[in-house]
C-alpha cells in the first residue's frame, strides 16, 4: 500500500505522519504539501526539519495563486462558512496529484484532524472518494495540541512559530478567512502588516462585489458584514 499524508505544515498533520511512519515505515510514505504561497516563512522551515527527521522528501503541489487571487477569479470573498481557496489551492492540487500518481485500490490518504473535529470526518471521506481516508489523530491515544508540540520538540523538531505566537492553526500566515474576530484581532496585534494586506485585498473585492466581508457581526438579531477596516478602527479606538 502507498500511504499519503496530507502534510499541511500544521502540528496535527505532523503527528499523523509520525503515527503512519511508526506503523507502516517510510518506504511507501508520501508527505503531500499544497502551497498556498502565503504561508509563514517558518512553516517552510518546519516542513524541512520535519521531513528531514522522517527521512522522507516533501512532495509539493501548488495551484500558483494566492487565496485572494482565487477570490478575485471566482468573484467570491471567502469566509468562515465558504472558503473557495481551500478547494482551489489545497484539495484540487492534491487530488490532481493523487489521480496522476496513486491508485485508489492501493492507496490510503491520511488527514491530521484530531478528535475535536470528528464532525468533519464524513465530509472529508466523501470528498476524497474513491481513495480511502484515515484519521490517525482522531484515534487513541488521543493527544492535545500541546502534547503534539511537545512530541515534536522531543524529537528535535522545533514547532512552527505561529503556535508560539498564540495562533491555533499554522496556515496562510495567520490570515485565514475561516478564522473569527478573535484571531483577526490577535493577527492585528501580532502581524499588523499581514492584517493590513488582507484589509487592502478585502477592500478591493468590496469595490468589485459590493458589501461583502470575511467577517460577520450580529446586532439585534441581524447579521451583517464586518469589514476588516472597521474591525481595526474599533480595536484602535478601544
Amino acid at each position: 500500500m502507498r500511504h499519503v499524508v496530507q502534510f499541511s505544515g500544521g502540528i496535527g498533520s505532523w503527528a499523523a505522519a509520525q503515527r503512519v511512519a511508526a506503523q507502516h515505515g517510510t518506504d511507501r510514505l508520501t508527505l503531500l504539501f499544497a502551497d498556498t504561497l502565503v504561508e509563514d516563512d517558518d512553516l517552510y522551515r518546519f516542513n524541512q526539519d520535519a521531513t528531514a527527521q522522517l527521512g522522507v522528501e516533501l512532495t509539493v503541489v501548488a495551484d500558483g495563486r494566492t487565496p485572494f487571487e482565487v477570490f478575485h477569479d471566482v468573484r467570491f470573498l471567502g469566509n468562515a462558512r465558504i472558503a473557495p481557496c481551500s478547494y482551489w489551492l489545497k484539495q484540487k492540487p492534491c487530488r490532481d496529484w493523487l489521480t496522476a500518481h496513486a491508485d485508489p485500490r492501493t492507496t490510503i490518504v491520511y488527514v491530521g484532524i484530531d478528535s475535536s473535529e470528528r464532525h468533519r470526518i464524513p465530509g472529508i471521506v466523501r470528498g476524497w472518494a474513491p481513495w480511502q481516508v484515515r484519521f490517525p489523530m482522531a484515534e487513541p491515544p488521543l493527544l492535545t495540541q500541546e502534547q503534539m508540540l511537545q512530541a515534536a520538540r522531543a524529537l528535535g523538531v522545533r514547532p512552527p512559530r505561529l503556535y508560539e505566537q498564540g495562533y491555533r492553526h499554522n496556515n496562510c500566515g495567520g490570515s485565514c478567512v475561516r478564522a473569527g474576530q478573535r484571531q483577526w484581532l490577535h493577527h492585528l496585534r501580532t502581524h499588523p502588516d499581514r492584517f493590513l494586506r488582507a484589509e487592502h485585498e478585502e477592500n478591493r473585492l468590496r469595490a468589485e462585489l459590493g458589501d461583502v466581508a470575511i467577517l460577520k457581526r450580529r446586532r439585534h438579531g441581524v447579521t451583517r458584514p464586518l469589514p476588516l477596516a472597521e474591525l481595526r478602527r474599533r480595536a484602535q479606538a478601544a
